[in-house]
């Protein structure tokens, strides 16, 4: 399937996630006004990203757990072949304490591979059924966890109902 017909929604839903709601109003997942996820997770302590509800992942293990799926999917695309494959992804929820450098590390190593992924889904390529559904499940997938983080920290969260335009 060629993907021009599809890259410009895909990545629009994938930088209002990340990025927030579009200056112009416009939102398809989040309320308007919202920050997003980076911004979202920029607010928080390396305490707050240690924490978890209901002996659940921790904010840094859902934070790291996306950045390795991402960096499989920029593999991936760059690359070609299964990195999916051998992928380790129990080594993500053992992430439980981080200290303010280890914090930073994540949501910056996140933010690498959102930037990268974005480029790729800004671009159009020939893929197979079974890919386009990969890479459209990557934003869903990455949506899922927003929430999830949301739940946890208060002051992750977006706007809410009232404040919003």
């Amino acid at each position: 399937m060629d993907t021009s017909r599809i890259t410009r929604s895909v990545s629009r839903l994938l930088a209002e996630l990340v990025d927030g709601t579009a200056a112009d109003g416009q939102a398809f997942v989040l309320n308007s006004g919202d920050a997003g996820l980076l911004r979202s997770l920029e607010k928080l302590s390396a305490a707050e990203a240690s924490s978890s509800a209901n002996a659940g992942a921790t904010i840094a293990a859902h934070a790291q757990h996306l950045r390795y799926g991402l960096s499989l999917m920029n593999q991936w695309i760059r690359e070609g072949d299964n990195p999916f494959a051998n992928a380790r992804w129990d080594e993500a929820w053992k992430v439980s304490a981080v200290d303010e450098a280890s914090w930073r590390e994540i949501r910056n190593g996140l933010a690498d591979e959102i930037r990268q992924w974005r480029e790729a889904l800004e671009t159009p390529r020939d893929l197979s059924g079974i890919e386009v559904t990969g890479v459209m499940s990557s934003v869903v997938h990455l949506a899922y966890h927003v929430g999830a983080i949301r739940q946890i920290a208060r002051t992750a969260r977006g706007p809410r109902e009232g404040t919003f335009k």
